[in-house]
């Protein structure tokens, strides 16, 4: 197929072989060599420095000639991307048919700021990384007591293990139980869970960094799906209190939420700082618990947009979807987050012209710049982002891999470009600087406010987030059968022909209101899956 109708490559959706003949829109083309499902082949003779394009944009340049019908690998493409700048066309956009959820509520929990969680969460959070282990204490004494401990399977497995090896039997015959476990009863049932979350940040690196750590833990602090806080602070680090005390501020002037702080070197003991801390966390707990869901607007919702562990199907069917449900969301008042700015790489230019006021686009401009000259500076760029995942699964360049990417933004105009990290908002599209690393981008948009997150996945991956519900949408049936542990939502169908991007997203849009309900629990939550990664944007002192 071609995605868009100036491309000059043409995907395989299924396994093509030499000397086979296949019809594309019409075109006949005879293949030449074997082409794998997923990657592309020439829609016309390439001669050595032609520009490749897909999804309507720049992917690449030949590096030797290719014939028509002959499959682009790594050894005849290289990177390539068009020049971007100031915006070149008037923004226009035309909404979709949002008539059929007008009407529509979600159930929530409110926030006495206006804003509404998808879920009702306490968090427990080291300032530095020398109270981790008091984290860990703290976790190990309340999980269990409060009920959230969950056993499944795996445990089970390896206390079978361990008792044989205590009698001296055969541990070839302790077999894997088959899937289940032990839910967790807890005593607060209002409260979804307490989280504690672990670093390596907050002392040692530059003050930027630390700043950055404090702004991102003011993000998870005033999160709607956050009931309260409780902060484990060691007293003489960069990452002070205080820097996060005016980083919440910033995101909520009006903040009233429980957090409890204790920083260690003004406790007489270990013993009195963590007795006090467990003792006030029940208390609040006890006061989080009186929260209930209650109807809700759906333009409470904030999604954050992910993929991650792509293929080359992921910009056809998963990306797409995402996006359809992206401006479903815009369109009744909701906020989108669209991060991973390395895989925003060919499509700057697009997005400039998407941004409501010109502002924004030179802002997203300079971070974008700002970001690739960084990279270059070790010795990297936007060029080296694929993975060998990615690339043998058809995005051999970054170009490929980014407008692919982009398209899980939607087309809704651009209201705000933010750098890390940001806070989200206004309603609309908003653009956030973040890594291309799945768990730092995800951390990093739950951190600016997302209070659900959407996952496309080409070849599996099981990332899940402490606040936010991360939803995995596979882009192909294979997958979302080999990876049923963690896979929510297939749009295989799409790729087979069966169902369209549109039907698909109103679907997954369903989904969403669902999963924001609590009536359904995403396969990540199941797990127990609470993947939480600071960027660290510089070098250690």
């Amino acid at each position: 197929m071609k995605v868009a109708r100036e491309d000059n490559l043409v995907v395989a959706l299924r396994d093509l072989h030499s000397g086979e003949i296949v019809e594309v829109e019409g075109e006949t083309y005879e293949l030449p060599d074997n082409v794998s499902a997923k990657h592309k082949f020439a829609d016309k003779d390439f001669e050595k420095g032609d520009l490749a394009t897909m999804y309507g944009v720049v992917v690449g340049e030949t590096t030797q000639a290719v014939p028509r019908g002959g499959p682009l690998t790594t050894e005849n493409l290289a990177h390539r991307s068009a020049e971007y700048g100031e915006q070149t066309e008037e923004i226009s956009w035309n909404a979709p048919d949002v008539s059929r959820w007008k009407d529509v509520t979600f159930n929530g929990f409110h926030r006495s700021d206006g804003s509404v969680g998808t879920a009702n969460h306490w968090l427990v959070i080291p300032m530095v990384f020398c109270e981790n282990g008091n984290v860990e204490l703290l976790r190990e004494a309340m999980l269990r007591a409060l009920g959230y401990e969950r056993r499944g399977h795996y445990q089970t497995f390896a206390q079978e293990l361990a008792e044989t090896c205590r009698t001296g039997g055969d541990l070839s015959r302790v077999s894997l139980p088959e899937e289940g476990e032990i839910r967790p009863s807890p005593i607060f049932p209002n409260v979804d869970g307490v989280k504690f979350l672990v670093h390596g940040l907050g002392c040692g690196e530059t003050r930027g960094i630390s700043n950055e750590l404090c702004g991102l833990l003011a993000g998870y602090a005033n999160h709607p799906n956050v009931a309260g806080v409780t902060i484990l602070s060691l007293g003489c680090q960069h990452a002070q209190v205080s820097i996060l005390e005016e980083e919440i501020a910033k995101r909520n002037p009006s903040f009233d939420k429980p957090l409890l702080v204790y920083e260690q070197q003004k406790h007489p003991s270990e013993r009195d700082m963590l007795e006090r801390a467990i003792r006030e966390t029940f208390e609040g707990l006890r006061k989080a618990n009186e929260c209930e869901r209650l109807p809700a607007s759906l333009s409470k919702l904030t999604l954050g947009m992910e993929c991650g562990a792509s293929d080359g199907f992921s910009g056809i069917s998963a990306n797409p979807t995402l996006g359809r449900v992206a401006d479903l969301t815009v369109a009744l008042g909701g906020r989108v987050i669209l991060s991973e700015f390395p895989e925003l790489c060919g499509v700057e230019q697009e997005l400039v012209n998407r941004c409501a006021e010109p502002a924004i686009g030179r802002r997203f401009i300079d971070i974008m710049r700002n970001y690739e000259d960084r990279a270059k500076e070790a010795g990297s760029g936007f060029h080296m982002n694929p993975s060998p995942g990615n690339v043998k699964d058809g995005l051999i360049t970054d170009a490929i891999k980014s407008a692919g990417a982009a398209r899980k933004g939607g087309t809704s105009p651009v209201v705000d470009a933010l750098d890390y990290p940001g806070w989200v908002s206004k309603p609309g599209l908003s653009l956030l600087c973040t890594a291309g690393n799945d768990v730092e981008s995800t951390t990093a948009m739950a951190g600016a406010g997302a209070n659900l997150m959407l996952f496309s996945t080409g070849l599996g991956t099981p990332t899940g987030n402490p606040v936010a519900p991360v939803v995995k949408v596979s882009t192909n049936s294979k997958l979302a059968e080999s990876f049923v542990e963690y896979i929510d939502f297939d749009t295989g169908p799409i790729i087979r022909g069966e169902s369209t991007v549109e039907e698909k997203g109103d679907e997954l849009f369903e989904s969403v209101i669902a999963y924001a309900s609590g009536e359904k629990m995403t396969k990540a939550v199941r797990q127990g899956r609470d993947d939480f990664l600071p960027w660290k944007r510089g070098m250690s002192l």
